[in-house]
C-alpha cells in the first residue's frame, strides 16, 4: 500500500484513536509473523485501516492487549493480537510492497533497489496465500500493461488498482463479502491510485514516468493541471466520496464503525484536498504531528 489513508484526528473519539493505535502496532506484529522481521519496515497507515475495516465486516473482534515491542521496550504499548485477518493481511502488505518497488526499478526509481528486502515476505505470501498473490500479480501486469500503452484515460487507469482491492477483500472476508463490500473496497482502490497520482504528478513529469493525469490533462505541473481542470477534478472526487457513501451505508457492520466512518467519511477527503490543492488550511507542522502521533 502506500500510506494514503488516515483518519480525521480532530474529529476522532478517544476510543478510537487507542483502537487504531493499537491496530497499527498490531499489524506490525502480524507482518513478522506473517512475512518476517524485514517485512514489517513496509508498514503503512493504510494496513491499520483495513485491519479495522476487515475486522469489523468479517464480524470477528480484535484482541487488545499491553505488550513491548523493539522500539519501545521499555514501556508497554496497546497492541492488536495476531490473528488470521491481520496475518493474512500483513501478507498482503509485504506482496504489494514487493510489487511496487518492482514497478520502481521498472521506472528507473532508486528506490527499487530495495525489493530484495521484500522478496521473502513475498515468497512466503506466495506459499501459505498463492490467490493473494495471484490477484496482486496480475493487477500489477495490468496496470503496467496500461502504462505501457500511454493510457490516458483516468477510470481505466484506475480499474486495475481498484479490482485488486475489491478482490482481495473478497478474500479476506471470504462468505461475508458481498456486492456492498466489493464496491466499498473497489472505490478506496480507485481512491489510493488517484491519490498516488496528485501526489507524484510533479515529481513523474520532472523524470519522465508515466501519470495518467499528466496524460489526460496535459500540464506541465499539478497546480496548472488543477487551476485548468478543477470542475473535472472536483466532480471525479465527489462521485467517488457519493459512491462510498452509498455502499459504506449498505455494508454490514459486526461492530462499532466510528473509526471507519472517520477515516472514509472525513479523513480520505481531507487527505484529498491536501494532496490536490496543497495545505488548504492544514499547515505543514500539523500534517507532521498527524503522521508522528501513530
Amino acid at each position: 500500500m502506500f500510506g494514503y489513508i488516515h483518519p480525521e484526528r480532530p474529529h476522532m473519539f478517544i476510543k478510537d484513536e487507542m483502537l487504531y493505535k493499537a491496530l497499527y502496532c498490531g499489524m506490525c506484529k502480524s507482518i513478522k509473523q506473517g512475512s518476517g522481521q524485514v517485512a514489517r519496515t513496509a508498514l503503512t497507515y493504510d494496513m491499520a485501516f483495513m485491519s479495522a475495516l476487515m475486522h469489523n465486516l468479517a464480524a470477528k473482534d480484535v484482541k487488545v492487549e499491553k505488550r513491548r515491542c523493539a522500539l519501545h521496550p521499555l514501556k508497554k504499548r496497546y497492541m492488536a493480537r495476531e490473528d488470521d485477518i491481520s496475518i493474512l493481511l500483513g501478507c498482503i502488505n509485504s506482496c504489494l510492497a514487493y510489487y511496487k518497488l518492482l514497478d520502481d526499478k521498472l521506472d528507473g526509481d532508486k528506490k527499487g533497489m530495495f525489493a530484495f528486502l521484500y522478496k521473502k515476505g513475498y515468497k512466503r505470501t506466495l506459499k501459505k496465500h498463492p490467490k493473494a498473490a495471484e490477484i496482486i500479480s496480475s493487477s500489477m501486469e495490468s496496470q503496467r500493461a496500461l502504462e505501457e500503452r500511454g493510457c490516458s484515460v483516468i477510470d481505466e487507469a484506475c480499474e486495475p488498482t481498484a479490482q485488486m482491492m475489491a478482490r482481495l477483500s473478497d478474500y479476506v472476508l471470504g462468505d461475508r463479502a458481498d456486492e456492498h463490500t466489493f464496491a466499498l473496497c473497489y472505490d478506496i482502490g480507485k481512491w489510493v491510485y488517484l491519490a498516488d497520482a496528485f501526489d507524484d504528478y510533479d515529481k513523474d513529469v520532472k523524470k519522465g514516468r508515466y501519470n495518467v493525469l499528466n496524460r489526460a490533462f496535459g500540464c506541465a505541473t499539478k497546480s496548472e493541471a488543477v487551476g485548468k481542470n478543477a470542475d473535472e477534478i472536483n466532480f471525479l472526487f465527489n462521485s467517488l466520496f457519493a459512491d462510498m457513501r452509498i455502499h459504506l451505508s449498505s455494508v454490514k457492520f459486526g461492530f462499532n464503525h466510528d473509526l471507519t466512518d472517520n477515516i472514509i467519511l472525513l479523513g480520505i477527503p481531507t487527505r484529498t484536498r491536501l494532496l490536490v490543492y496543497g495545505r488548504c488550511g492544514t499547515g505543514k507542522k500539523e500534517v507532521k504531528n498527524e503522521q508522528t502521533q501513530s
